[in-house]
């Protein structure tokens, strides 16, 4: 694959400059369009795989939980697995054979309203797919390029994904009384985006790139501290994306409460392409302290408990994490001495390893708050966590930094 385009040289000090046609390749558009339209089929069924699984299968929300949660092991977990696959099999045909899963788990999630069984084996050829995609489609983008290049095409690939992620659950909504119609309609995606792949141009091997080490050695080489702190990141940031929904109701609309959260992708979408140029030039700290300051002034707000509090709240995590989430992967393609495909799988374990955490941890505290009729102490429990783990995952890491001899000592 080609180089992309010079951009013009005031482009990087303009807003959205990097959708700009002639700042990507055609490879690079034909998988940014892949990545929303992957991810608008999946957001579509997503939010409604609880009651779908209820429906279908007749079981409590106790076994649903255990399916989805295996469900999420599966797609972050493997992560480094697949992504070390695809670092062999090259680019292309892991993105190719990733949505080959995808096109199969949408199949089988049609068949299942005969054989319900199959929901379930759609659920897990999906995560599966969605681990093998994820690093390779990163990747893909980021093949072949320079490191100033860097943020301006990472923001693009999390601008299309999470464009999908606000489109997919109002298309889901549209055919949510019609399952069949929903998942035919996923699964024609799924395919298409797989046949137009075919097509995409064999990245070529970089002289330069670094060796493909063994399986066993899939985690060799991690940058240590942005891993820790992505896994945090995603530990306090889940716990408003799994618990706001149930801490909403009866506060506010439910109509408003959906505005806010497709608000909070849709900034995602427009704030990091506009931030991407400068998160890349600042210091991580400074970053860091950018995007953990806005996660805990988001999570103060919600402690407001109405509709205005909420919406202020929301907005301003969607700009924290922003910034956060994109210098995460920054600093880990920076720190890793791995591939760039290999990097962002190790990077989907800590967001796996954050979420595990968020739902063991924040769930248990969330209960135990709403039993001590003071549930908004829940979201200053967690914005007070934003402010301290960030400096203790910092002042240990430069301790370990210090003790650690030079080489050759």
């Amino acid at each position: 694959m080609a180089a992309p385009a010079t951009p013009r040289a005031a482009a990087g000090n303009r807003p959205w400059s990097a959708l700009r046609r002639g700042s990507f390749t055609r490879a690079q558009w034909a998988v940014l369009i892949g990545g929303f339209l992957v991810n608008v089929g999946s957001f579509s069924i997503y939010p409604y795989l609880a009651v779908l699984l209820r429906e279908r299968m007749g079981v409590g929300m106790a076994q649903v939980g255990v399916v989805l949660g295996a469900a999420t092991l599966v797609q972050f977990a493997s992560a480094p697995a697949t992504a070390a696959v695809a670092e062999r099999v090259g680019l292309k045909r892991a993105l190719v054979a990733a949505l080959t899963l995808y096109s199969l788990g949408g199949a089988a999630f049609l068949a299942g309203q005969r054989f319900p069984v199959l929901t379930v084996a759609g659920l897990l050829l999906i995560s599966g797919g969605g681990s093998l995609y994820s690093p390779a489609y990163r990747s893909y983008l980021l093949h072949d390029v320079g490191d100033e290049h860097r943020p301006r095409l990472v923001s693009a690939g999390n601008a299309a994904g999470n464009l999908g992620i606000a489109v997919g659950p109002v298309v889901g909504a549209l055919f949510v009384h019609r399952p069949a119609v929903m998942f035919a309609a996923v699964t024609t995606v799924y395919a298409g985006v797989a046949l137009g792949h075919v097509f995409l141009r064999r990245e070529r091997r970089v002289a330069d790139a670094p060796p493909v080490e063994p399986f066993r050695r899939m985690l060799h080489g991690v940058a240590v501290l942005p891993f820790v702190v992505t896994a945090v990141s995603f530990y306090v940031h889940m716990q408003f994306y799994q618990y706001l929904s149930s801490y909403a109701q009866g506060r506010m609309a439910t109509l408003l409460f959906g505005a806010a959260m497709m608000g909070y992708s849709l900034g995602l979408v427009v704030v990091q392409p506009m931030v991407a140029e400068r998160v890349g030039r600042m210091s991580y700290p400074a970053a860091m302290a950018i995007g953990f300051g806005a996660l805990a002034t988001g999570m103060a707000a919600f402690a407001g408990g109405n509709g205005p509090a909420v919406v202020g709240g929301v907005a301003a995590i969607s700009v924290g994490s922003a910034v956060l989430f994109l210098k995460n992967d920054l600093e880990a393609l920076a720190g890793s001495r791995r591939s760039a495909t290999v990097a962002f799988g190790q990077q989907r374990l800590a967001v796996g390893v954050g979420s595990f955490l968020s739902g063991v941890a924040g769930g248990s505290v969330y209960g135990a708050f709403e039993r001590g009729g003071f549930l908004p102490g829940f979201w200053l429990f967690v914005a007070a966590q934003c402010v301290v783990l960030p400096v203790l995952v910092l002042t240990v890491g430069r301790w370990l930094g210090r003790r650690v001899p030079p080489q050759g000592s």
